[in-house]
């Protein structure tokens, strides 16, 4: 669909760019984008894809905002407290960007509805806080054949990874399996209010440039950073053939990890 007059003023910025252009902002127009967890990572993502015109967002969380959630998941506000999390999202989408079509999924991501929802999106991130669900969500994209971006944060530092599957190394390939259940503490952990934002901002940053072509992805790469120290690396990540998930005799069907 062309870009209407005011489309044209609220995108000007990326028109502009000559890797961009009208062209480039259509096809971000069309694209769908499937955002898992509506939290910490999940807020920068949902706003920068809207705000960049993403045409169809759909927004999977079951949880609703807590008060300790305010100090990082700026998506939400204080009167939100008690608010199902995809409709406290929504309406903030909504009011930045009213023409991106929104669906909201308040239901909790298990191997029986996964490959139906991934069906309906191009690209998938996964801005969840346990093993168990970005285990699930590295599966369902291998078997959807749909991208997908990971991330992960932990008090001071995060990581960040895009994965094509049948292309490029998948989750399994970095670390083949969950940690045993009791770890997922981990995530309940302190957390510097910062890092999933500039996680998330690497997460919304490669799915609009998987939809335009632009650029290098973090493709058989782990980029992880310390805000403590201001470190910043990129790790090789192999594809590995015998990877359990994406190696040639991999899964053909899906599994919940315990929780």
């Amino acid at each position: 669909m062309a870009l209407n007059e005011e489309q044209k003023q609220r995108y000007l910025r990326h028109l502009m760019l000559e890797d961009v252009g009208v062209e480039g902002q259509e096809k971000l127009q069309a694209a769908k984008v499937l955002v898992i967890g509506a939290g910490g990572l999940g807020s920068p993502v949902l706003l920068y894809l809207t705000a960049a015109g993403i045409g169809n967002i759909g927004v999977l969380d079951f949880d609703k905002v807590d008060i300790s959630n305010l100090q990082r998941q700026v998506i939400h506000r204080t009167a939100d407290i008690d608010v199902p999390k995809v409709e406290s999202a929504k309406a903030k989408m909504n009011a930045l960007n009213p023409e991106v079509k929104v669906d909201t999924y308040q239901v909790k991501l298990d191997s029986k509805n996964a490959l139906e929802l991934f069906s309906k999106y191009d690209f998938i991130i996964d801005a969840t806080d346990n093993f168990a669900g970005k285990f699930l969500i590295n599966d369902a994209a291998f078997l959807a054949k749909k991208p997908l971006s990971h991330a992960g944060v932990l008090k001071y530092r995060g990581q960040a990874m895009t994965i094509l599957p049948g292309e490029s190394a998948c989750f399994a390939c970095a670390f083949d399996a969950p940690p045993p259940v009791e770890l997922n503490s981990y995530f309940k952990a302190g957390l510097f209010g910062v890092v999933p934002g500039l996680l998330g901002c690497v997460q919304a940053s490669e799915a609009i440039k998987y939809f335009l072509g632009v650029g290098d992805l973090l493709l058989n790469t782990l980029l992880t950073a310390d805000l403590k120290t201001m470190e910043f690396r990129r790790v090789e990540v192999k594809k590995d053939s015998e990877c359990r998930v994406c190696g040639k005799h991999g899964i053909k069907e899906l599994k919940d990890y315990p929780a």
